[in-house]
């Protein structure tokens, strides 16, 4: 499957949660990668270590992360201003 959208996200993320909301509500799709903080783990769900979403975007302080293909489009709120557009 293509994806407009990669989103790194974790468990009870309410930004999170509203990116991938908007996506939807415009009839796009994404993939999501989870950031593994311990919990329990769905089998049909996308796991990665917060290294790994380090090595793709070092700076990262909070989730969303969300990419455009590979074109990092930033958090939440950057989201809704490339969609807006």
């Amino acid at each position: 499957m293509v994806y407009d959208f990669e989103i790194y996200s974790k468990p009870n993320c309410t930004y999170c949660e509203q990116a991938k909301a908007l996506i939807k509500s415009r009839g796009l799709a994404y993939r999501e990668l989870i950031i593994d903080v311990g919990q329990p783990k769905e089998t049909d769900k996308n796991y990665v270590t917060v290294h790994e979403l380090k090595s793709r975007v070092p700076d990262a302080k909070s989730v969303p992360q969300i990419f455009k293909g590979s074109d990092y489009v930033g958090g939440y709120d950057a989201l809704k201003k490339i969609l807006a557009a």
